[in-house]
């Protein structure tokens, strides 16, 4: 099969026009002779952004009720998650991601809800962990159950780990993950993660009025613990947290913060479309992010597909529906069908919601549902 590259010379152009991602250009360029003996299809959008990265909600379940997520008056006792028959399986999740390989994804990271929660998800971190061309298999978790995973999911093939932690006062923590959940089976997760052998990265998200007094303990534990850390900026995701643009710490007043105590170095983009912008301790070795969607959007770079736990495909975090490809593959359509039906869907794509927020307005799909 001849190789066919959409838009590359495109790509190049508008790549060598900034110098900020020159190492990225320079990468890009140099591979290009090995893409010619892979069966590559790259794929862009309607504004000329690649598709790279893939995240997979593996079920729309969570043990927490964090209220920026999943408050617990609309996620109670009686909502309605997902039934067990309308989940993709393992191996329809497995069917998609080498669809998606060849349209450009080489990062894979599980979602939930919490991912946890799906039973034998080891077993689908090492299906996806023998895909030609993935090179980047990641996980993101609250961490409780992290502890009792850890050494089946580095043994399975997972590449590394993110985790939520949006405290480290007992209380606070106990009040924010709204079930009273200790922060100490947090840092037990955290541990054993390290002790097999995962890398460790750490999510805070910062609201005004609930945890901005975490920011600094947060980077004095994560300095101490050798584990980068990011602060994210409390978004307006789904329909149910109550957003306002008053309860945003912004993530140029969460730098000020730091740079009071600590000697900061900025650390230039590792490639295009990487979300956090990040700063090194000087001489020393974990970093500090910021990840900014509210204040410094950063839509014109990204290269992020969902798939929901049920197949739907989501174009961004900010969505209010996602095209259904669990449909196709259950009436039994072949592979060279999903893929038509994948590259269309990103080429179609316009979305640019975070440089558009507050120009006019849409119903967004709950981020436990189509994966954070």
């Amino acid at each position: 099969m001849s190789v066919v590259i959409i838009g590359y010379q495109q790509k190049i152009n508008s790549l060598s026009s900034y110098p900020e991602i020159a190492d990225d250009f320079l990468s890009l360029e140099i591979s290009i002779f090995a893409l010619h003996s892979q069966n590559v299809m790259f794929v862009e959008d309607a504004y000329g952004r690649g598709l790279r990265d893939l995240r997979i909600s593996v079920t729309d379940r969570c043990n927490f009720r964090c209220r920026y997520c999943m408050p617990i008056e609309k996620f109670g006792s009686e909502y309605q998650f997902l039934p067990r028959e309308e989940l993709l399986s393992f191996e329809e999740i497995l069917r998609l991601v080498r669809v998606a390989v060849p349209l450009g994804v080489s990062k894979i990271r599980l979602t939930g809800g919490e991912p946890l929660l799906r039973r034998g998800l080891e077993d689908l971190v090492a299906m996806l962990a023998t895909v030609e061309g993935i090179t980047d298999l990641a996980m993101t978790t609250n961490g409780t159950l992290l502890a009792h995973h850890a050494e089946a999911l580095a043994l399975a093939g997972l590449s590394r780990v993110t985790v939520s932690l949006d405290a480290l006062n007992p209380e606070l923590f106990a009040r924010m993950n709204g079930v009273g959940a200790k922060v100490e089976r947090v840092l037990a997760g955290i541990h054993a993660a390290q002790t097999f052998g995962l890398p460790v990265k750490i999510n805070a998200v910062i609201q005004r009025g609930v945890n901005e007094s975490e920011i600094l303990p947060l980077a004095f534990w994560a300095l101490e613990n050798q584990i980068d850390l990011r602060y994210i900026e409390y978004m307006d995701v789904g329909e149910s947290n109550g957003w306002a643009m008053q309860h945003v710490v912004p993530g140029a007043e969460i730098l000020d913060l730091l740079e009071r105590e600590f000697a900061l170095k900025p650390r230039t983009a590792a490639y295009r479309g990487e979300v956090a912008v990040h700063w090194a301790h000087k001489g020393k070795k974990p970093e500090l992010g910021l990840i900014q969607a509210v204040t410094q959007p950063f839509c014109g770079d990204c290269q992020r597909l969902r798939l929901s736990a049920d197949g739907h495909f989501f174009t961004c975090l900010f969505a209010s529906h996602g095209h259904d490809l669990r449909g196709l593959i259950r009436s039994g359509s072949d592979d060279d069908v999903l893929e038509k039906a994948l590259s269309g869907i990103w080429q179609a794509r316009r979305d640019r919601y975070s440089e558009e927020r507050g120009k006019h307005s849409q119903k967004k799909a709950e981020m436990s549902y189509l994966g954070g």
